[in-house]
């Protein structure tokens, strides 16, 4: 016994040593986060300052042309008052001679190309922190599923592709990271550069061996009969790709609500931007587990949810959602509902629903669409044999339509 509380006691202090480290360690990453955080709003103010020094310059030369302006006026009124009419003829002769210019009013306007790096820059730092954080849960969680095994693999090579693309570049730690992301320029350019969608794990969630006890029809006749509560516990809270939305796609609500602008945004170019179709791809992507999300139709019926490989066109008639082999999707066109894939579109029952829940089952083999309510109503399922990682996908048709991610909770 006594040997018992000596051991209980030893593995409390050495936890709670460990503890104070890892404290200390997340205190060194707030710390590089927060120095960036004040290094872009320092960019951000300081050219605020400088173009407001700007329009207080040239307020107060038209306030200076202003005052010129009445002095002048209150002359000829005098002018006009005067009997003398040789008094007036010289005051007449004086005012010709005096001549005022127009106010010249210049155009200034904030340095966009330097706002937008910095925000980019944000993005960018974002992206890895949200990697490196998708990446040790996924390490986690494959770490369980290894019976027999106490301890998590180790992580995979420089060299070793992960969601069947390739990394961003070579492994680092995260004070490693976050203290590149510094580095504005460098870091924008190697985004550019980049000819695949980088890879954004997202947690596996859900029992990954179901679909090798059950049938496949078994399988998706259980998740069918799943009430909306049981659908929660396969939550993925899903945010939007800032640069995969096409140049009219508005993202707005911190990058869950979609909708289409009259005018070009003139958003930067990126490899993986849609050119020719209003659509966007969620962050997150899929390549194992059981995964649910849920969209809401804010307004109009011209529309289309689905899932697709990171390697979809983005350009072109093919990189519709729906036209080709690499993503499949349901999509409303006013009143008619129809299921794509592959090019080939099949008429459904029209459902009214404001809420779509999206079921995607990466082993199972298969996605399903569900009208959100008091009961699931089932909309369409797919049933194929996923290759790649799975994004989620949206195309919206004109500046009516409006999309939101629902939060899961």
């Amino acid at each position: 016994m006594n040997t018992v509380k000596t051991n209980q006691s030893q593995a409390a202090e050495a936890a709670s040593k460990k503890k104070d480290l890892i404290r200390s360690e997340f205190s060194e990453i707030k710390a590089l986060i927060e120095e960036r955080e004040n290094q872009a709003l320092k960019v951000i103010a300081d050219e605020e300052k400088r173009v407001c020094n700007k329009f207080e310059y040239i307020y107060s030369v038209l306030k200076s042309k202003k005052n010129e302006i009445l002095s002048l006026r209150d002359w000829i009124e005098k002018a006009l008052t005067e009997n003398d009419d040789i008094l007036f003829l010289k005051r007449a002769a004086a005012l010709q001679r005096t001549s005022t210019k127009d106010a010249f009013v210049p155009v200034i306007e904030m340095d966009q190309n330097l706002i937008h790096s910095t925000f980019q820059s944000t993005i960018s730092l974002k992206n890895t922190v949200k990697l490196s954080v998708t990446q040790c849960r996924e390490t986690r969680a494959e770490a369980k599923l290894m019976p027999g095994k106490t301890k998590p693999p180790p992580a995979a090579p420089p060299n070793k592709t992960v969601c069947g693309k390739k990394p961003p570049g070579p492994q680092h730690t995260m004070r490693e990271k976050i203290s590149h992301q510094t580095q504005v320029t460098s870091q924008v350019e190697a985004d550019t550069k980049e000819k695949k969608k980088p890879v954004k794990v997202a947690p596996t969630t859900g029992p990954l061996n179901a679909a090798a006890i059950v049938s496949p029809k078994e399988l998706i006749d259980t998740f069918l009969k799943k009430s909306r509560k049981e659908l929660l516990e396969y939550a993925a809270n899903i945010t939007l790709d800032y640069n995969t939305a096409h140049n009219k796609v508005v993202l707005s609500e911190r990058y869950t609500k979609m909708s289409v602008s009259d005018t070009s945004l003139n958003y930067n170019h990126h490899p993986q931007r849609f050119t020719d179709c209003f659509q966007v791809l969620g962050f997150q992507c899929f390549k194992r587990g059981v995964h649910y999300w849920e969209v809401e139709l804010q307004q109009n019926n011209f529309c289309g949810i689905g899932i697709c490989y990171g390697s979809m066109d983005r350009q072109g008639p093919e990189s519709r959602l729906g036209r080709n082999s690499s993503s499949w999707c349901i999509e409303w066109f006013n009143s008619k509902i129809s299921s794509w894939h592959n090019d080939v579109e099949k008429s459904l029952p029209n459902v009214k629903a404001t809420k779509i829940g999206v079921l995607l089952h990466c082993e199972g083999g298969f996605v399903i669409f569900t009208a959100v309510g008091e009961k699931h109503n089932l909309i369409y399922k797919f049933k194929t044999q996923f290759t790649e990682a799975l994004y989620p996908a949206f195309w919206l048709f004109s500046s009516g339509t409006v999309l939101s991610l629902c939060s899961m909770k």
